[in-house]
C-alpha cells in the first residue's frame, strides 16, 4: 500500500514539474481522484493517475471552450443590440 500511495505522489509530482501551472487545469484534480480509483481497483494507482490526468485536462478543456462560446454569444448578442438601438434613433437635424 505504501509503494502504491508513493507512486501516486511521485506521478503527481512529476505531472506537476512537467507542465505549466496554466495547462495542469484539471489534471491534478483527476490524477489524485484517477490513483485513488487504480489502487482500489487492483494497485493500479499509477495507471489510475494517468488516466485521470487525461480524463481532467479533456473536461477542463471542454468547459473551457464551453464558457468561451457562450462569452462570445454575450458579446455577439450586446453588439447586435447596441446596432438595433443607433439605426431606430432619428438622424439629429441640421438647422
Amino acid at each position: 500500500m505504501r509503494l502504491g500511495l508513493l507512486g501516486l505522489a511521485a506521478a503527481i509530482a512529476l505531472t506537476g514539474a512537467a507542465v505549466q501551472p496554466a495547462e495542469a487545469k484539471g489534471c491534478i484534480k483527476g490524477a489524485v481522484l484517477g490513483g485513488v480509483a487504480g489502487h482500489y481497483a487492483g494497485h493500479h494507482a499509477i495507471i489510475g493517475a494517468i488516466g485521470g490526468c487525461v480524463a481532467g485536462r479533456h473536461l477542463a478543456n471542454a468547459a473551457a471552450q464551453r464558457k468561451a462560446a457562450e462569452q462570445d454569444a454575450a458579446e455577439h448578442q450586446q453588439t447586435e443590440q447596441l446596432n438595433t438601438q443607433q439605426l431606430q434613433k432619428p438622424p439629429a437635424s441640421h438647422r
